[in-house]
């Protein structure tokens, strides 16, 4: 039986075997992985070149060595910032928008004959969510979005999902009191939604009416993303936009079955009270005074 060290080492090999990180030409497109990186997040829209180094965490000196190889190939230019000359930006070029879509066009190809050659993809992509949010942990962000926005209803659509089936009885939208997106945009409220490289993998929002008190709503996190402390980096969110709207005191509730929730609000300072309302689904009932 092999033990957890040469498990891990044996998926590293299998990784960087598959997606060819070691071939000299990447994808047979004529450069390594880094240029074809760098190449891919500025085609994706990461034009900012001090932010770009930081999303791909590579070091000032590798990072202007790319940039100049992709520059003597023609397929990128860089230029100051428009705002800032200090900073420095870099746009593809028309032979750099054509190599960008030859890689897309190849890297999805592989991806669909990857999955169709395992007998349950659903479970390989389960297992890659999991292990892209585990090595990503550090890159997910936070952001306020609309909760009308796809992101938001991709969440939205999950955690309903998810509670209808974890619920004895189901759970029906149309019975709970399901959020007014209006009381959830400023200033009213606010909604967070954790993005992990343009993948929505949670949300949680602040429903307000400009007075004292606001509930959260809708807290959910991805199954591959549990156990990052995402819910907890959602609720900091929110009770801080909390405080911005000058909100004192706010009231969350629950059910039973979600004993991870129910856990993660006593650990955070949340005081378990009576009921304030008739939504026929939950049946803990919490509150913090900020």
């Amino acid at each position: 039986m092999l033990d957890a060290i040469s498990r891990v080492r044996r998926f590293n090999r299998a990784v960087t075997s598959e997606v060819g990180a070691l071939d000299s030409s990447f994808l047979g497109r004529g450069r390594p992985l880094g240029a074809a990186r760098v190449l891919n997040a500025i085609g994706h829209g990461r034009t900012d070149v001090g932010k770009l180094r930081d999303y791909l965490g590579l070091d000032s000196g590798l990072m202007s060595r790319l940039l100049r190889s992709l520059e003597e190939e023609g397929l990128i230019a860089t230029m100051p910032h428009p705002d800032d000359a200090r900073r420095r930006i870099a746009k593809l070029t028309r032979a750099g928008r054509g190599e960008f879509g030859a890689y897309e066009s190849i890297s999805n190809a592989q991806a669909e004959l990857l999955l169709g050659r395992h007998s349950k993809p659903e479970l390989l992509l389960a297992a890659m969510d999991m292990i892209a949010s585990a090595f990503g942990q550090g890159r997910i962000g936070i952001e306020q979005v609309d909760p009308r926005g796809d992101a938001a209803r991709y969440c939205l659509g999950e955690y309903y999902a998810e509670l209808s089936r974890r619920f004895k009885s189901g759970f029906e939208v149309s019975l709970s009191r399901d959020p007014d997106a209006a009381d959830m945009i400023p200033p009213r409220g606010a909604f967070f939604v954790a993005m992990s490289d343009g993948l929505p993998l949670g949300c949680v929002g602040l429903k307000g009416d400009r007075s004292e008190l606001a509930e959260i709503k809708r807290l959910w996190v991805a199954p591959s993303a549990r156990g990052l402390g995402l819910g907890k980096r959602l609720m900091e969110a929110t009770e801080n936009a909390a405080r911005t709207l000058s909100v004192k005191i706010l009231r969350l509730d629950t059910n039973s079955t979600l004993t991870e929730a129910g856990q993660l609000y006593r650990s955070t300072g949340w005081t378990e009270i009576e009921r304030f309302n008739d939504d026929p689904y939950p049946d803990l009932f919490f509150e913090k005074r900020l």
